[in-house]
């Protein structure tokens, strides 16, 4: 699985990359208001920190502000996967810049017939959004489920990204489900390590080898 890391803190994205966690970054309208910088430049400097795709949204509504501000964010950097929304218009823009050979990750999306329309449109990256879904008492571990069943029955290349992670469980459930990534926060990320029965077993190793006496 790969591991999309889900912000605009460069800091963050720099210390996890440094460890080999970051296949690629996630941002979006929110993320980049919450980091308080320049839209353009913030992106401009995630795109320079990662190899792998940076998704970086348009705000326009329309098919044709869409296309506008999807070619500029394409020449910010090579890496940038343009992120629409799973609109008709989204859909067009999609399909548009598949057509021309950029990256796309629909993002927005609530169902399998959606998902669906993502893939015949050519997107490369299919963004379900999970923790919304439960926040409405719906299963979005199952909408996982049911995308990956469709995209398998019929050879769909589009990958399956999911987005609107909340906690480590949504992680592991993911992955047991078939997304081919998972985009997070740096927290959750970083909360994959953490067991009690590792600080455990740790702590009672660092004291029975100080009751030895011995130095390494």
């Amino acid at each position: 699985m790969k591991f999309f890391v889900d912000t605009a803190d460069v800091a963050a994205i720099r210390e996890l990359n440094a460890l080999g966690l970051v296949d690629g970054v996630t941002t979006n309208p929110s993320l980049i208001k919450k980091s308080g910088r320049d839209f353009k430049e913030v992106v401009k400097e995630i795109c320079s920190e990662v190899e792998g795709p940076v998704s970086a949204e348009v705000v326009s509504t329309d098919y044709d502000g869409m296309i506008a501000e999807g070619n500029k964010l394409a020449e910010i950097a090579p890496n940038i996967a343009i992120k629409v929304p799973l609109t008709w218009d989204g859909l067009k823009a999609c399909r548009t810049f598949t057509g021309e050979g950029k990256k796309v990750n629909v993002t927005l999306c609530f169902s399998a017939n959606q998902a669906l329309l993502a893939a015949k449109a050519g997107a490369t990256f299919i963004s379900p959004f999970i923790g919304r879904l439960d926040d409405l008492n719906l299963d979005g571990m199952q909408l996982i489920q049911d995308i990956r069943q469709i995209y398998d029955n019929y050879a769909f290349e589009t990958e399956i990204l999911a987005a609107s992670i909340r906690s480590a469980n949504h992680v592991s459930e993911s992955a047991l489900a078939g997304a081919d990534v998972v985009t997070c926060p740096p927290a959750v990320l970083q909360s994959l390590v953490k067991h009690p029965l590792t600080d455990k077993g740790l702590a009672d190793f660092v004291k029975d080898w100080e009751a030895t006496g011995q130095k390494i």
